[in-house]
């Protein structure tokens, strides 16, 4: 049986978070979300096309009827040329992952997820070059649920691994509620997994960290791993 998905949108752009802010890169953007964070600015109801960047007139969208094969979504991300990967993001991408893993495009792929769906990170793992993996400290679950939340974090993380074929990362997005303590801890969990972790700060100004509790973090989690501190970049020059 082929694969489908429902995809919001497929464009050129730059990737605006994190290590490697600033590269070219095609976004597939996935619909639907098993999460439900506070912070969250992206819409996840399945549409009923998908919008497509034409190549020759940059910011100008055709419609794609969803779902979508990965065959045709080869076709486009390969309508763009100089591209340093392919961002699969979302909504959470790890719910399409026997899409993914039909996906034969030979331009990297690199991995935007909330890291709590192990058993599809398992499908993927051999696929993907790069993982941006975020750490959900507040995922809007019921409280009795945020346990089994942490343990399939760490999991994915140890499946998305670091190695020298993949770089696994892991991005925070830090808000006024972030405890210090509990991020401390789940990155003394998941640090021997990563190249390096970062905290994004929140760009919503009424939930917004202050700078000396970013810098206090970043100061601690130093001793465990490479911490940076990088906000959404897009959102600065006006791209987003």
């Amino acid at each position: 049986m082929i694969q489908e998905a429902n995809l919001i949108e497929v464009f050129c752009a730059v990737q605006g978070e994190g290590p490697y802010v600033g590269v070219r890169q095609a976004f597939v953007r996935f619909s639907g979300c098993n999460l439900n964070c506070s912070y969250c600015d992206t819409p996840v109801a399945p549409p009923g096309s998908c919008k497509y960047e034409s190549p020759s007139k940059p910011i100008s969208f055709l419609h794609v009827k969803n779902p979508m094969g990965p065959a045709s979504v080869d076709k486009l991300i390969e309508s763009y040329d100089k591209i340093h990967s392919v961002s699969l993001t979302g909504g959470e991408p790890l719910l399409n992952a026997d899409f993914i893993s039909a996906l034969s495009t030979d331009v990297p792929l690199y991995l935007e997820s909330n890291m709590t769906l192990p058993d599809m990170a398992r499908k993927v793992k051999d696929k993907v070059s790069y993982v941006s993996g975020d750490v959900k400290l507040d995922p809007g679950l019921p409280e009795d649920e945020l346990e089994l939340h942490l343990k399939n974090t760490i999991k994915c993380f140890s499946i998305l691994r670091n190695t020298d074929c993949r770089d696994c990362f892991c991005k925070v997005v830090v808000t006024s509620k972030t405890s210090m303590d509990d991020l401390i801890l789940i990155i003394e969990d998941i640090h021997r997994y990563l190249s390096c972790v970062i905290l994004q700060p929140v760009t919503q100004e009424h939930m917004a960290a202050s700078p000396s509790f970013l810098l206090d973090c970043q100061y601690r989690l130093l001793d465990i791993v490479d911490t940076r501190i990088i906000p959404q970049t897009h959102k600065m020059w006006g791209c987003l």
